[in-house]
């Protein structure tokens, strides 16, 4: 099934990852344009989608983990994959069509990202349930536990993070803006991503939001969302080809802790 695994691999041979991608996309959207699939609704399973697609497994995922990280769709492990049953979200086809006309730059997005995360992590540290807090000590330790490994997983992780925080906020409308902007800048990401040697220290930064959400600390929250926010966009600049490589760091990155706690 799908829900066994959210890897985006790298594309395959046959054809360009974008392609393969499309390919999911348009087959989700015709059936749930068709009525074939409801919100909530469990999808077919992988094997059933590839054989219909004539796709690898591994394109299928990529395909699947692309709509997973854009809100689409959701992964229960060990059930499945459902079409989310959330409240409506902004187009990200918007924001491109901004960006395009407009020319929206790095720092415009994280500078708006800067002023709407830091206000959804005040509010989820005081809103934030029980449900919220375990879901992201699962996405901190799914961070640990692949930030050496597969960047492109880390990077999935990182935005159903972020998307957790907003989801707590308890406000829809803030979260669907955030929703917009995240989905925006995840597609130029994932390509750049592989280049990140900064990860475990992002993991870490991910654990000091979660701790400060979960202790219902608002302004601790706050302050350690912005100085996440402040340091990725500094970081993610040394992911281009053309950037020098980053600087040896001079703080000692923390070990994974042996509990979240």
């Amino acid at each position: 099934m799908i829900g066994e695994s959210t890897s985006m691999p790298k594309p395959g041979l046959n054809a360009p990852d974008t392609d393969r991608t499309k390919q999911v996309v348009n087959h989700i959207r015709a059936l749930i344009e068709k009525g074939e699939l409801k919100p909530g609704d469990r999808i077919p399973s992988e094997r059933e989608l590839a054989r219909t697609l004539s796709i690898s497994r591994a394109s299928l995922r990529t395909g699947i983990g692309y709509m997973v990280a854009m809100g689409v769709m959701k992964v229960c492990h060990g059930v499945g994959t459902f079409i989310q049953d959330g409240p409506a979200k902004f187009s990200k086809a918007s924001i491109d069509l901004m960006g395009a006309l407009h020319g929206f730059q790095s720092w415009q997005m994280f500078e708006a990202r800067l002023i709407i995360e830091g206000n959804l992590a005040v509010l989820a540290a005081e809103r934030g349930k029980e449900e919220h807090h375990a879901a992201l000590a699962e996405q901190v330790a799914e961070m640990y536990a692949i930030a050496d490994k597969n960047p492109t997983d880390f990077l999935l992780h990182d935005v159903l993070f972020h998307r957790i925080v907003a989801q707590a906020s308890g406000n829809p409308i803030l979260a669907a803006l955030m929703e917009s902007i995240t989905s925006a800048m995840y597609e130029k990401r994932r390509k750049t991503v592989q280049r990140a040697n900064y990860l475990r220290e992002m993991a870490e930064m991910h654990r000091q939001i979660y701790r400060a959400i979960r202790a219902h600390d608002p302004a601790e929250a706050r302050k350690q969302m912005m100085e996440h926010l402040r340091l990725a966009e500094s970081a993610q600049k040394t992911e281009h080809p053309a950037a020098a490589p980053a600087r040896q760091r001079k703080k000692k990155v923390q070990e994974p802790p042996a509990s979240l706690l």
